[in-house]
């Protein structure tokens, strides 16, 4: 598994290009792709559809049982970076410069002095969209210690990368391009690390550590099954889900509906059904820092390489209560805890979200992470291995 995730990264470097990269796993496993203006297919089997940068499957049993219920995976396709912005070519004192948006949380300095290149997707005027992704091109450069001893950050004018000099005067975009989604993706391949080689430093460990071991879950899950499996990767967690593909939208529960409906059940039947199932919100979570530690709790802390976490916040900031700490804990007896330091904020993701809107009982878990929204975070392969585990354990039931 670990070097088949490494891959599924490499080949992921944008949202839209991991929606697309799940899909083809799920296609090869025998999945059929749907698309949202046909009538919906609930036959026997595994399903799948695209919607921009998510990515949504649903699998039915053979056997539908008297009593059906949903179990659920969420997970998010998004990372943070720098967005394109729509006319961004300029010059600035001889160089080619591009104009970005600050997209999410990034750590900001992580950016800097990399070889970055640009994916997503690119839209022409006849109304066709694809898939785009550049070669190296781009680097936010630093501005030399010589030239400032104490540096202090514009997010507007030192976030600018250059793409050449004017001595090349050329536009970053293909010349057909109308519109244009694209993200700053970091150049440099995945690297093992550590003695036993097991250390991973990558780009967009958040969330594909999750993205990733919850589509392979449901491919081994799916033949052994008993109850409707759905897998919800959502777009735009990092910039708080309110949007069509993100969580706070009504892809999940427009799946879950028809889904019921193509299976004959009726409004109330559904209702009931969604009392029966239960939802796993699979995000990355942070791992104690050996130079930082004091930002943990003392008691509540979480390491690299021993096992999943499962996250709990008394504010809600995650969906876990004591009922779905104990349903996973079924699961994952393994699993480590994260709970705040009562002095720093908690972060959330889209566990809350899905439970406020469908009344789901939820959990919050994923694996450990280091460096959580730099350019190049830092996470243990055994725990995605455990995950993988974990999760199928959990769609098996």
């Amino acid at each position: 598994m670990p070097d088949d995730f490494i891959n599924f990264l490499t080949a992921s470097p944008s949202s839209y290009h991991a929606a697309h990269t799940g899909a083809h796993l799920l296609h090869q496993a025998g999945f059929t792709h749907h698309t949202e203006t046909d009538p919906w297919d609930a036959q026997p089997g595994g399903h799948y559809l695209i919607r921009g940068g998510a990515l949504i499957a649903w699998h039915i049993p053979t056997q539908l049982p008297t009593n059906p219920a949903f179990r659920i995976i969420g997970a998010h396709t998004d990372s943070p970076g720098f967005k394109l912005k729509h006319t961004p070519d300029h010059t600035t004192y001889g160089f080619n410069q591009a104009a970005v948006e600050i997209y999410g949380g990034p750590i900001i300095s992580s950016w800097f002095d990399r070889d970055l290149k640009l994916a997503g997707i690119i839209t022409h005027a006849d109304g066709t969209t694809h898939l785009y992704e550049t070669p190296p091109l781009l680097r936010i450069p630093n501005l030399a210690i010589h030239l400032d001893r104490n540096p202090t950050l514009d997010r507007q004018h030192h976030t600018t990368p250059i793409y050449g000099t004017t001595t090349n005067p050329t536009s970053i975009l293909p010349t057909n391009t109308c519109t244009h989604d694209l993200i700053t993706v970091d150049t440099q391949p995945p690297g093992r690390l550590g003695t036993d080689h097991k250390l991973l430093a990558a780009g967009r460990l958040d969330n594909l550590s999750s993205v990733y071991p919850a589509i392979t879950a449901l491919i081994d899950a799916a033949d052994a099954a008993t109850d409707i499996l759905i897998l919800a990767c959502f777009d735009h967690e990092e910039i708080g889900s309110a949007t069509t593909t993100g969580a706070a939208g009504p892809i999940l529960q427009d799946t879950l509906e028809r889904t019921a409906y193509a299976l004959g059940l009726n409004l109330d039947e559904t209702k009931r059904a969604y009392q029966r199932s239960t939802c796993v919100s699979a995000d990355a979570a942070h791992s104690i820092h050996p130079n930082y530690p004091t930002h943990h709790d003392p008691h509540n802390y979480p390491q690299l390489g021993h096992g999943p976490v499962l996250k709990i916040n008394a504010n809600h900031r995650y969906a876990s209560t004591a009922e779905t700490q104990a349903h996973w804990l079924k699961h994952c007896p393994e699993s480590q805890h994260f709970v705040s330091n009562n002095n720093t904020p908690c972060g959330t993701t889209i566990g809350p979200i899905t439970a406020t809107r469908l009344g789901i009982p939820t959990v919050d878990v994923g694996i450990p992470l280091l460096s959580m929204h730099s350019a190049r975070e830092l996470c243990h392969l055994d725990n995605i291995t455990a995950l993988h585990k974990a999760l199928t354990n959990y769609l098996v039931g």
